[in-house]
């Protein structure tokens, strides 16, 4: 076995992190008896060898050996290993792309040749995979379709292997990779595909196995997305009706492996957790290809979700969850629905379920009010009977730790969450719930940010915030621990602070001093005149070499004083050549802000609406607008960054709005963007926690806007 390995001179071979003296260790180490150690070699091949995808000159060397192993029997484990050789082999470079993706200067330089080689060096040994589809091990059958589908070149003599295979493998989760990988083939050749369709279709009504039909229906809508059937959502749910009820009964335990501390085994750890105590959930992953298909078919994706958010079976509720949050993230809709009913299972004994549902909940901030109730419900309610034996749970899932003693949601984390959501969403049963975190050793710094849309019922949590504040020490973690508290403190207009807050500002020390001082000085701005105290602290700092803590100073001293005195010439200070653009947009937001009374500036402004930087343009015409009502000059500009760059969006619309009639021109523009059913924001396989709360306010602010220029057209 691994004949040649040492006639390989590997140390002159590198991978992520410099020589590969180490790989033969990591090539036996596949081949051991001891599961552990197969794990541990696996987990390095993938962290140095094929780090992150890449494919080094070391990885191209360990290919015949790979494929020596997948071929012996003897060796454990082979499906893993060909999932390896997938991954190396299977990635596919556009045919404009360049041959070197990096230059070659660039210490990270990988040659793109590099994965062509791979991908030829694989194909050239692929027919050992044909063999795989009936190999004795289930996990070895389950890795092969895809292998053969990605790697084989010839995808006709693959496409009738996986047919013929299909009609006598018995193990369903294999039988659903034939399936997919059949899908692959159709994607990836186009002259197999018609033929590939039919028969998907075919399957999908022929298939005793009504797991085997779904996955037949989610493969043609893969490869046919412009002809999915009119009747997909009854369809599907008969089908996930039917596999419900097929599936009753208990659930055969897994097989038991021994914990290896490396990212490899925590993630099949996780896998398991995730599938533990559920009958069919694999069912998600068809669900997923599914739902892809149908893309902006919106309407459908929400009868299927709620569908499933009704299913007695707590697992489809709980995929239903997690497919609805992609959903939600990229597509605009009517979601009331769904998040009434997400906030029902936050009452349902599996914690997994739960889990899911808050999770959920966390990230829709106003789109979260239906579930308020749930949510303030679950809330006031002490630890839940049957904690700790919730359907299902398997090893790792468990029951929710103990509460807190405070009467909150089961389980820290898990009340955190809830409260976190009952916050954004505006609801004011938050508040006296947020007094009582503030009451404990450590808040979630979330929660501290969600208090800006709870309104005046926020202010009884002044004296406990203030408190706080007083207790953070100035030492290097300051900013971690002060921010998020000097922000709750100036939503909720906390001015009996402000012995506290200067002391944080006095006391800032070295370690990202200017931002210590820059959130300082906001949260005084918000205190105006209040903070009359401060005003010597504000003007000593007008001369700061950080434009964010000058130009917030300027902000908050117009609010304590309203006398622009020095602070113009403090803000006029930013806007001249040379200065760079983000200190530009501090000083242009700050003049903004005072709004009329700096009408002085606008000529210093003016440079900004021609400059190369788009936010230097978007915030010198908002500025401009705000401090002379130059809606010429500002207009044109702000409707040109709107087309450029999507995330200047709502900044442009809160402009537009404020001009009304003014910005008349831009209707079709508003209107354009209320009619669009993709969120401005949305990026597929990424996202942040705040990008459905942005878009929404994006839709909110056009709106306001539309109105104020029809009623100024009328």
């Amino acid at each position: 076995m691994l004949t040649g390995i040492e006639e390989v001179d590997w140390a002159s071979l590198g991978h992520a992190y410099g020589p590969a003296d180490d790989v033969p260790e990591l090539l036996r180490g596949l081949a051991s008896a001891d599961p552990a150690e197969r794990e541990t070699a696996l987990d390095g091949m993938y962290g140095a060898v094929h780090h992150q995808g890449d494919v080094y000159d070391s990885t191209l060397a360990c290919i015949p050996f790979l494929l020596e192993l997948v071929a012996d029997p003897a060796v454990e484990d082979r499906g893993c290993i060909v999932e390896l050789l997938t991954s190396i082999g299977g990635i596919e470079l556009d045919d404009d792309e360049e041959l070197d993706e990096l230059d070659p200067a660039d210490e990270e330089f990988i040659p793109a040749a590099n994965y062509a080689m791979a991908a030829a060096a694989i194909a050239a040994g692929a027919d050992v995979f044909l063999g795989l589809v009936s190999d004795p091990d289930p996990e070895v059958r389950l890795a092969a379709p895809c292998a053969l589908a990605s790697l084989h070149p010839e995808p006709a003599r693959v496409l009738t292997l996986l047919r013929e295979r299909l009609t006598v493998e018995r193990d369903t989760e294999v039988r659903l990779a034939l399936v997919a990988a059949v899908g692959r083939i159709a994607l990836r050749h186009a002259s197999l595909r018609t033929e590939t369709v039919d028969w998907l279709g075919w399957l999908a009504r022929a298939a005793q196995d009504p797991g085997l039909r779904l996955a037949a229906l989610a493969q043609r809508a893969r490869c046919a997305p412009a002809d999915i059937p009119d009747d997909i959502v009854p369809w599907v749910t008969g089908l996930l009706e039917e596999i419900r009820t097929s599936a009753l009964g208990p659930v055969a335990p897994g097989t038991e492996r021994a914990a290896t501390p490396t990212l490899i085994g925590q993630v099949r750890e996780l896998l398991e957790e995730h599938a533990a105590g559920r009958p069919a959930p694999w069912t998600e992953e068809l669900l997923r290809t599914l739902h892809a298909a149908l893309d902006d078919r919106v309407d459908d994706r929400i009868a299927l979700i709620l569908a499933q958010l009704r299913s007695p079976d707590w697992g489809q509720r709980s995929d239903a969850i997690w497919l609805c949050g992609g959903l939600i993230r990229i597509w605009r809709g009517r979601y009331e629905e769904i998040v009434r009913l997400v906030g029902a299972q936050l009452d349902d004994p599996e914690p997994r379920l739960r889990e899911a549902a808050t999770s959920f909940l966390e990230r829709l901030f106003e789109l979260g009010a239906p579930a308020a109730d749930a949510l303030a419900t679950r809330l006031a309610v002490g630890p839940a009977a049957g904690a700790g034996t919730g359907r299902g749970s398997g090893r790792g899932s468990g029951g929710d730790v103990g509460g807190s003693g405070q009467g909150g949601f089961v389980g820290r984390s898990g009340r955190d969450g809830a409260l976190l959501a009952l916050a954004r969403a505006g609801d004011t049963r938050a508040v006296p719930l947020l007094a009582r975190a503030l009451e404990e050793r450590e808040v979630r710094r979330e929660l501290l940010y969600a208090t800006d849309g709870l309104g005046p019922s926020a202010a009884m949590l002044a004296p406990l915030l203030r408190r706080r504040l007083a207790e953070v020490e100035l030492d290097e973690r300051l900013y971690d621990r002060a921010a998020p508290l000097l922000y709750a403190l100036a939503a909720v207009r906390g001015s009996q602070a402000v012995p506290e807050v200067l002391r944080v500002l006095r006391g800032a020390p070295s370690n990202r001093r200017d931002w210590v001082r820059e959130s300082a000085l906001r949260t005084l701005a918000a205190f105006g005149p209040a903070a009359q105290e401060a005003v010597p602290d504000m003007r000593g700092l007008l001369t700061a070499d950080s434009a964010t803590v000058a130009t917030t100073a300027a902000r908050a001293l117009w609010a304590a004083e309203g006398d622009l005195g020095e602070v113009l010439t403090a803000l006029e200070r930013w806007l001249r050549p040379g200065v760079s653009g983000a200190d530009w947009c501090s000083a242009a937001q700050a003049l903004g802000e005072i709004g009329p009374a700096a009408a002085s500036t606008a000529p210093a402004l003016g440079p900004g609406l021609a400059s190369r930087d788009l936010w230097v343009r978007v915030r010198s015409a908002a500025a401009l607008w705000r401090v002379s009502g130059d809606a010429a000059a500002a207009l044109p500009v702000l409707l040109a960054a709107w087309e450029e760059n999507r995330h200047a969006r709502v900044d442009v619309a809160e402009c537009l709005a404020e001009m009304g009639p003014a910005a008349s021109e831009a209707q079709l523009v508003i209107l354009t963007e209320l009619t669009r059913r993709r969120r401005h924001n949305a990026r597929e396989g990424a996202s942040g926690s705040h990008d459905i709360h942005l878009d929404e306010k994006l839709l909110t602010v056009c709106r306001a806007a539309l109105a104020r220029m029809e009623r100024g057209a009328v």
